[in-house]
């Protein structure tokens, strides 16, 4: 059992050498271009929401 799992680590290593990991630069402007459009759609969906709500209460009201 325990050699089963050294093995495993083994080739665990062995693919993670193989791995081609994104500089720090590519990191960051990943990261930002998805705070930036998670905001945009966060916000876009709030004003939908907020107008969808506005117009249902006027409708319900009368």
């Amino acid at each position: 059992m325990i050699k089963k799992v050294i093995d495993f680590l083994k080739e665990v290593k062995i693919e993670l050498t193989k791995v081609s990991w994104s500089s720090r630069h590519e990191l960051i402007g990943s990261t930002t271009v998805v705070i930036v459009l998670t905001s945009l759609i966060t916000a876009f969906i709030f004003i939908i929401d907020s107008a969808l709500a506005k117009i249902l209460s006027i409708i319900f009201k009368s």
